[in-house]
């Protein structure tokens, strides 16, 4: 009887479990929510995050609230949400940071895959290849032929080590099978700067930012290292188009939430993201940014965490990058 008494315990405490979780879920959201973003304001990441939360505010009927919180890689704002109440109502911009750290930083205060849920992929954008428009280089052909025949002479140059664009200049270094040296330089403008002075033969940046330099005509893109050619610009092909058949490198947003966030409220959230993602007005905002919309599955959004962060980690081994 003892035994039977304490089984039907089991099944109300069960029973009510389940019913608060029910019962919360249904309430949600009932105050506003937060995105906290891992770079600062104005940038390309930080506007996707502020498009797609007025229109995912909308939908859900609460406020979103951006905090900005850069530095370290994005160490800060990730730890900060990772260790957050579980609830959907405090979420991160995941990026390509958050995959490159895993294999950046000695330690972290956190694991992304397993203190983190990816909730939606956001959108994708082009990273570039670019010479100056005076440069003997007219195709990524030319480019390729000189480095191959001029073995240590190429400077390519980024931002700084570690970052997507320095990453994606080591790549393309390997999988062209070239012998070049990768120049980091502390920020767009300076990569810029030296190019025009002929200081670096070649740039890799994220294609937003130096787009009005090519536009203007003060720069030549060779390629793009995306999948597929940028809706920007359709005359210049992909790496893999232009011969570097294995070349692909893109840089990504995505949003997460903690990982012990109950499962309604996730699939609530994955849901009208991709309501606000598929929106006409939120897509031709991100695609004027030079930001390929791209909501996804849960499964979708874990799947490219996983493969970038195994992915970015293989190709820091391999360029000798010594961990921070």
């Amino acid at each position: 009887m003892k035994r039977l008494n304490t089984f039907f315990k089991i099944i109300l405490v069960t029973l009510s479990v389940g019913a608060v979780s029910a019962a919360w879920s249904q309430a949600y959201p009932s105050k506003p929510l937060k995105i906290v973003v891992p770079f600062g304001a104005g940038g390309v990441a930080d506007l996707t995050a502020r498009t797609v939360a007025q229109k995912l505010g909308e939908n859900l009927g609460q406020s979103i609230v951006i905090e900005n919180k850069p530095g370290a890689g994005g160490v800060v704002a990730t730890d900060a949400v990772a260790k957050s109440a579980p609830d959907g109502y405090t979420l991160l911009l995941m990026s390509n940071a958050t995959a490159v750290s895993a294999g950046l930083f000695k330690t972290l205060p956190y694991d992304a895959e397993k203190d983190l849920l990816p909730v939606s992929i956001l959108g994708t954008f082009d990273i570039a290849i670019v010479v100056s428009q005076e440069s003997k280089f007219a195709s990524l052909g030319d480019l390729l032929n000189y480095a191959k025949t001029n073995p240590g002479k190429l400077n390519i140059g980024s931002i700084n080590v570690g970052s997507t664009q320095n990453l994606a200049a080591e790549l393309f270094k390997s999988t062209a099978g070239i012998d070049a040296q990768v120049v980091p330089f502390n920020g767009t403008p300076a990569v810029l700067t030296a190019l025009r002075g002929g200081q670096i033969d070649v740039g890799v940046e994220i294609l937003a930012p130096v787009l009005p330099q090519i536009k203007g005509q003060a720069l030549r893109a060779l390629a793009v290292t995306g999948d597929k050619r940028a809706a920007a610009l359709p005359q210049v092909p992909t790496a893999k188009e232009a011969g570097v058949k294995t070349l692909y490198a893109a840089s990504w947003n995505a949003l997460a939430v903690p990982a012990k966030t109950p499962r309604d409220i996730v699939q609530r959230l994955n849901q009208e993201i991709q309501n606000a993602l598929n929106a006409p007005d939120v897509r031709k905002k991100l695609i004027d940014m030079n930001v390929d919309p791209h909501p996804s599955s849960l499964q979708q959004a874990a799947d490219l965490l996983s493969s970038e962060t195994k992915r970015w980690g293989e190709v820091i081994q391999r360029a000798g990058i010594q961990k921070q």
